[in-house]
């Protein structure tokens, strides 16, 4: 058994990718700011670090022997006194302590340090100095923590607000698709005429409208057809099975040998009339079901025009009729639905054709893949309006179906159910009295 198919909304995926996108859009814009703010900070802090320790090697180096006195002690004090946030150490070469700055830190400082050396002056007695400074950016690193938090939820709160927003936006952009929806529920066989209407519908919308009007022109003509179909074929089979009651009515009221054979022999004829339409209908439902012919090496197409025309010998001669085979081509072909197609086309041909005239088979390449097989005869223009359907089934272009007993309007559609079974279509012009149908097919 089939599994279900779960369908999943078109809304809720592109309001969900939408709001993916929002918070990886914001969260990149956060992240870079966040970024960009510590890389300053982090800078400003080296910077400061810098300054300072320009300073105190001044003080340290500056040669007046303050090393060793307590003036140095007092300059180190006055240089710190507004600076909470540095600490400093100078110790000397032995690890004797020599200046220490202690009385601003606290448990929660968080320090950045720097160690350097500080080399006496030439002269000098005073040995090296080691000194540590620190810089305390708590106070960055908090304000760089409450940045985050921030950026953060805004990130979110951004990604919410779009997704609200982007939700809406898509839900109004998919109303025209429901008013589209709409109206092919109003659809139905009764109203086949009515067309979606593509005013007010977005351009993106425009080609799948159309498309569908064109599909539901061909569901309507379709219909039509079948319809007609259906009358064409109940008036084919009315006219014999009245005939075979009016026959078998009369040999009950005249039970005589004689008329009882004439009876048998006329409703002979008309069985093997209904026989004739039902094989052909047949023939062309397993067409119209995909059956495709059944190809063998055909070395001369004349040839199988000439068989068919000796077929038909006594037809055109009746007739007063004369036909040739012009041409030849050959290739892969269904040799008895050629001839079925050829004797259909000859057949017409002899009904139409003016006394006298000559009908040609006509047989030509077009290319390498392709051959046209054509019954051209002389007679009365076709009409225009005409050659589309002369393929249709039960077509007839005489109203007054004066062929009626011998052609029950079969033999057109089933040459064009032959020249599809062979990748192919039927053909058919008609100008200044001269007419020709035929088909078009694939070589192989």
């Amino acid at each position: 058994m089939k599994a279900l198919v779960q369908h999943h909304s078109l809304r809720q995926r592109l309001s969900w990718w939408l709001a993916l996108q929002s918070f990886a859009g914001l969260g990149l814009v956060c992240l870079a700011v966040y970024l960009v703010t510590e890389y300053n900070f982090r800078d400003r802090q080296e910077d400061t670090l810098a300054q300072k320790e320009n300073v105190i090697r001044h003080l340290l180096a500056d040669g007046k022997g303050h090393r060793e006195s307590e003036d140095l002690v007092h300059k180190l004090d006055d240089f710190l006194v507004g600076h909470g946030d540095l600490s400093l150490e100078v110790n000397q070469a032995d690890g004797n302590v020599l200046y220490a700055h202690t009385r601003n830190q606290s448990a929660k400082a968080v320090w950045r340090q720097q160690e350097f050396e500080v080399a006496p002056l030439e002269g000098s007695t005073s040995k090296v100095l080691r000194v540590q400074l620190s810089l305390d950016i708590q106070a960055d690193n908090l304000l760089l923590h409450r940045l985050a938090v921030t950026l953060l939820v805004a990130a979110i709160g951004g990604a919410i607000v779009v997704s609200l927003g982007g939700f809406s936006l898509v839900n109004l952009g998919l109303a025209p698709v429901r008013r589209l929806a709409a109206q092919t529920r109003a659809l139905s066989a009764d109203n086949l005429h009515h067309r979606l209407d593509g005013d007010e519908q977005p351009l993106e919308l425009v080609p799948l409208i159309d498309q569908f009007n064109a599909l539901l022109a061909r569901i309507e003509t379709a219909y039509s057809q079948m319809e007609g179909f259906n009358a064409d074929v109940a008036h084919e089979l009315c006219t014999p099975l009245a005939t075979l009651i009016a026959n078998n009515e009369l040999a009950l009221r005249r039970p005589e040998q004689a008329d009882m054979r004439e009876v048998l022999a006329s409703n002979l004829e008309e069985l093997h009339r209904l026989t004739g339409i039902v094989n052909d209908m047949l023939f062309l439902s397993q067409a119209d079901r995909g059956v495709g012919a059944r190809r063998a090496p055909v070395l001369s197409l004349a040839s199988v025009a000439t068989d068919v025309l000796d077929y038909h010998e006594a037809a055109l001669a009746e007739a007063g009729l004369t036909a040739k085979v012009v041409g030849d081509a050959g290739g892969a072909f269904d040799v008895p639905l050629l001839r079925r197609a050829l004797s259909n086309l000859l057949g017409n041909a002899t009904r139409y054709a003016r006394d006298g005239s000559i009908i040609q088979i006509i047989i030509r390449g077009l290319d390498e893949d392709r051959v046209q097989i054509s019954v051209t005869n002389c007679g009365d223009t076709i009409d225009p309006q005409t050659l589309p359907h002369m393929f249709d089934r039960f077509f007839r272009a005489d109203p007054a179906r004066s062929h009626g007993q011998s052609n029950h309007g079969l033999g057109l559609a089933i040459v064009g159910a032959i020249a599809r079974m062979h990748q192919g279509k039927p053909v058919a012009w008609s100008e200044n009295g001269l007419s020709s149908v035929g088909l078009e097919i694939r070589a192989q």
